[in-house]
């Protein structure tokens, strides 16, 4: 008997060491095509790219979906491990770690079609109303404006669909997202608004994890650890070119 306990240990002790339990992230954002996309294989744009770099470091990713400003909830207070898809704010460095950046989003102003608006500096905005969405951490001189109204909703669609009526006068997303959820959501509005020139910013985006989160720091070192080597090993470059973005 005392020989079977003692290859019984040897074979969990074996078995430990040859078969590692699986580090699994969780992570958790709201649907914002093409980024995050529940419909696509990988996750999207950034799933793809953060799940690659994870794995240079042993780590498996599980996604849920729920509404952005729950995930950035759930991620501060530890629920979740990491926020996928966020833009930089001094409020929320003081709540959460911030990776390096993993690709950029140019954000533009979407007005109704034969409208001659162009955006020229946040002067140009003065007495508009533009559509927000909730939650969502623009410019910061953009927010902080007062001398033009923001009028928030909880998704871009509505924000479009409030466009079209004459109820806002513009509204704002990345040109790549805005395009891909007009036409998931109604093709036809695609005919109805248009793009400005100019952009409000190009803002970076990156992966959070919470300051309270026990293995936050751990996780985005990681993540940054596995992000250079994937932009050396050409499998960055693939998924880029996978979504039809160029470098």
């Amino acid at each position: 008997m005392a020989r079977f306990m003692k290859g019984v240990f040897f074979f969990l002790i074996s078995s430990t060491l040859f078969f590692p339990q699986e580090r699994t992230v969780s992570a958790a954002a709201g649907q914002w095509v093409p980024y995050v996309d529940e419909q696509d294989d990988t996750g999207g744009i950034s799933l793809a790219i953060i799940r690659a770099a994870l794995s240079t470091q042993g780590y498996t990713v599980r996604m849920e979906y729920i509404p952005w400003a729950r995930a950035e909830l759930g991620v501060i207070s530890g629920k979740y491990d990491i926020l996928p898809d966020t833009w930089y704010s001094e409020e929320r460095n003081g709540l959460m770690y911030f990776s390096d950046p993993y690709i950029t989003n140019t954000v533009k102003f979407i007005k109704r079609r034969g409208d001659p608006f162009e955006y020229e500096g946040l002067e140009s905005l003065r007495g508009k109303n533009v559509g927000v969405i909730k939650r969502f951490i623009y410019d910061e001189e953009f927010q902080a404006a007062s001398f033009f109204s923001k009028d928030s909703s909880s998704d871009l669609i509505t924000n479009i669909r409030k466009l079209i009526v004459d109820r806002i006068d513009l509204t704002l997303e990345d040109e790549l997202v805005a395009r891909e959820v007009i036409l998931r959501a109604d093709p036809d509005l695609l005919e109805k608004i248009e793009f400005t020139e100019n952009s409000l910013s190009v803002k970076p985006l990156y992966v959070a994890a919470g300051r309270d989160n026990p293995k936050g720091r751990e996780l985005i070192d990681a993540f940054n650890t596995g992000l250079a080597l994937i932009r050396e090993n050409g499998t960055y470059l693939s998924i880029l070119e996978r979504y039809g973005i160029e470098p």
